[in-house]
């Protein structure tokens, strides 16, 4: 018999709770997913100490399901007001301050103030040149809406979790790499409020072991775009070594870029430099360059404000064609794949990844 949600739900409008009703009754089940015998869900609607008692007793019921191989039960962050702090893995710990990545030595989150500029294939691309200068590196696509990173890397297998609890990160073009993509089928919706999402990135950074390879010299983060939720409880709650801002040329995206770039600033994590991205494009036919968003408007803002213009990157098809196939240009040893590799070692410079 195979475990269905049907079945799970069914389960759970059975458990009768001391204050009454059901969790069912009560809606309390939220972003229930149920595949190959893995069930997953957030519970989310009552007073912490409640929520926890009702885990307990849900565990008990739906581990006695004959075809449940892992489960999964989050509860969000309490509010800042008797906050206990994120409960990873079924076990709420206290939190003080922002805390280190288990396994990783830098933490490093890619940004930009607005979507379109190319933020997800730079971080794709940077981590594989920075594996291939030797850098033990790990990814984490942290866009819980739109994750795009399985694509890019070429990855849709399931992650592992030997436990129900720890979950064991895949690897790709020599990276460590993790997704919620990787839990979704592809065109899946994540509809989720806002203290969801950030249960789902605390367990992507704290349930994970990013060291299953290995200890990493870094994290890169894939941030989604804006200035929301994710970004602010990453850089509350994990201890960030700083953030690089990524953008195009065109004022309109710049105007953005200084919006991430103050949120960075306001909360206290160190931008460690910009990156011009589409900064030029080369005609295949012809060789004329062109600046289609304009150039040199990154560089103008870096110098402006005292920081380092990581990398200048360019517009060109083989970059797309690339992510499209699930192997980032930077794997290569194409002239396109040059940028990216003085991007890495820019980086890695700059931040003293290695030695």
């Amino acid at each position: 018999m195979t475990l269905t949600k049907d079945t799970v739900l069914a389960t759970l409008a059975q458990v009768r709770l001391p204050q009454g009703g059901t969790v069912t009754e009560r809606n309390l089940i939220h972003a229930l997913a149920v595949e190959a015998g893995v069930v997953r869900f957030v519970l989310e609607g009552a007073q912490q100490a409640e929520l926890e008692a009702i885990r307990s007793r849900l565990e008990v019921e739906l581990k006695a399901l004959p075809d449940l191989k892992s489960l999964s039960i989050v509860i969000p962050a309490a509010g800042p007001a008797g906050a206990k702090g994120p409960t990873i893995g079924g076990h709420p710990k206290k939190q003080s301050g922002p805390l280190p990545v288990e396994g990783v030595k830098h933490v490093i989150a890619v940004g930009s103030g607005k979507g379109g500029v190319g933020k997800s294939t730079v971080s794709a691309n940077l981590a594989v040149a920075l594996a291939r200068q030797g850098v033990k590196v790990g990814l984490l696509d942290a866009d819980i809406y739109g994750p795009s990173q399985p694509r890019m890397m070429g990855v849709s297998k399931r992650p592992a979790s030997p436990d129900g609890h720890t979950i064991l990160p895949l690897q790709a073009h020599g990276v460590t790499l993790m997704s919620i993509g990787f839990m979704l089928k592809e065109d899946e919706a994540v509809i989720w409020r806002g203290p969801m999402l950030m249960g789902a990135l605390q367990q992507l950074l704290g349930q994970v072991k990013w060291d299953h390879y290995g200890p990493l010299d870094v994290l890169i983060i894939d941030l989604p775009p804006g200035t929301g939720d994710i970004q602010l409880s990453l850089c509350q709650k994990t201890k960030l070594d700083g953030a690089v801002i990524v953008s195009t040329p065109q004022d309109i995206a710049l105007l953005d870029a200084r919006k991430a770039l103050d949120m960075f600033k306001r909360l206290g994590t160190p931008v460690l430099g910009l990156v011009e991205n589409m900064s030029t494009y080369i005609c295949p036919e012809c060789g004329h360059e062109a600046h289609l968003f304009g150039h040199g408007g990154v560089a103008e803002e870096a110098a402006r404000l005292g920081l380092p213009l990581l990398g200048s990157l360019p517009l060109n098809i083989e970059v797309r064609l690339a992510a499209d196939a699930g192997t980032p240009v930077a794997a290569g040893e194409t002239a396109v794949a040059a940028p990216y590799a003085g991007l890495a070692a820019t980086l890695a410079r700059v931040a003293d990844l290695v030695g």
